[in-house]
């Protein structure tokens, strides 16, 4: 089967934006059909930065510095895409706690897109430090 022919599985309803589940699965193969209610696998709901940044970070076997020098991007950002991967995944940091309200969410983007705008040249540390320091 050719992979480039297939999309990726959505997992949100764009009209609503609810929950999606899988119904069909099928073998171009075999020409066997399943039918049922399966659910979309979390990893399925990565968007495609968070999908390089996982398939990166595994193929630098966990070791943020070599996803540093992979993708071209700071520590800060490294941390600030794996603690977002873990949140989107629903995996709870063994040292520490995932936030679980909506508020620190917003911290967390806010923090991210700040050290992108760092990471790009866009701000300087001096405003990024600023700008991290408001959100604490």
């Amino acid at each position: 089967m050719d992979r480039s022919k297939l999309h990726r599985i959505p997992h949100r309803d764009p009209v609503s934006g609810g929950e999606l589940h899988i119904s069909e699965l099928s073998s171009d193969e075999t020409g066997i059909t399943i039918r049922g209610r399966f659910e979309v696998p979390n990893y399925a709901k990565l968007d495609e930065e968070q999908s390089r940044f996982l398939e990166t970070f595994l193929r630098c076997r966990g070791m943020i510095n070599g996803v540093e020098r992979e993708l071209g991007i700071s520590y800060p950002t490294a941390r600030a895409r794996l603690d977002a991967l873990l949140h989107t995944l629903g995996m709870i940091p063994i040292e520490g706690k995932l936030p679980s309200d909506k508020s620190n969410d917003k911290h967390t983007d806010k923090r991210r897109k700040i050290l992108e705008l760092l990471e790009k040249g866009e701000i300087s540390p001096e405003e990024a430090k600023q700008k991290l320091g408001v959100l604490n």
